[in-house]
């Protein structure tokens, strides 16, 4: 009798705490749960499905985001939901879980982006192009990203440091060093040849180094460019030096 009344007590319990997350309102759920660098308008339903009108996250902003909970993580004592969002153009999709103390992890992303969306966070000015995404996992702590795991392509690069021109695709593979996210980048069919690497640290400075060459077919204007990064190696090669702050 005494572990039928207490197993009654438990399912009691469950279906009151379920109950309370399906029903609780998003608009209370973001104010209680607010994220440094993220900014919501426009809430709408309930912690269990919802949607936000308007959504910034350090600085990218997204439209008509929706999100609904996959409830069988909360058997692991987990909140972990599906999330789609609209930007300017293209798409973002992602599995996001929501870790003690704030740490946000999106696993499954995949997204279609404009490139302009981050000219502001990585101090770019005229920064353009479109950019795919395809990460198994990304986490950030404060908007700063401490691990990550994926791709990301990008094609019609315009960086106006080197040329206001569009100077053609390059790609990204990302991966988690011991002192922070990491990356390799090379050219797909840009009118530069390039290989480089790419470093964000724990204090948020980030440092790209890599090596250039202008193909054949690369503008003028871009040549011209090229001469301020310094005298050519043997190999006919430039260095580019990109660092900042996120």
């Amino acid at each position: 009798m005494i572990q039928t009344r207490r197993g009654l007590l438990l399912i009691a319990a469950l279906t009151l705490a379920l109950a309370l997350i399906v029903m609780f309102p998003a608009r209370v759920a973001y104010q209680w749960v607010a994220l440094d660098g993220v900014d919501a308008s426009g809430i709408q339903g309930t912690a269990w499905r919802g949607r936000a009108a308007a959504l910034s996250v350090s600085g990218v902003y997204l439209a008509d985001v929706r999100w609904r909970l996959r409830p069988l993580y909360l058997l692991t004592g987990k909140m972990r939901y599906h999330l789609q969002g609209s930007p300017v153009s293209g798409f973002v999709e992602s599995d996001l879980g929501i870790g003690i103390g704030g740490g946000v992890t999106l696993s499954n992303l995949a997204a279609s982006l404009p490139l302009n969306l981050f000219a502001k966070t990585l101090n770019v000015t005229g920064l353009q192009g479109e950019a795919s995404l395809r990460f198994d996992r990304i986490r950030l702590r404060d908007g700063l990203p401490t691990v990550a795991e994926g791709t990301v392509t990008v094609n019609n690069l315009v960086a106006p440091r080197l040329s206001r021109e569009p100077i053609g695709g390059y790609q990204a593979e990302f991966f988690t060093k011991d002192d922070g996210v990491s990356a390799t980048v090379e050219d797909t069919d840009g009118v530069i040849d390039l290989a480089g690497s790419l470093q964000i640290k724990a204090d948020r400075s980030y440092q790209f180094l890599g090596k250039v060459i202008a193909n054949p077919s690369a503008p003028a204007s871009l040549l011209r460019q090229l001469e301020y990064l310094g005298s050519a190696d043997d190999r006919g090669q430039r260095e580019l030096r990109l660092e900042g702050t996120l």
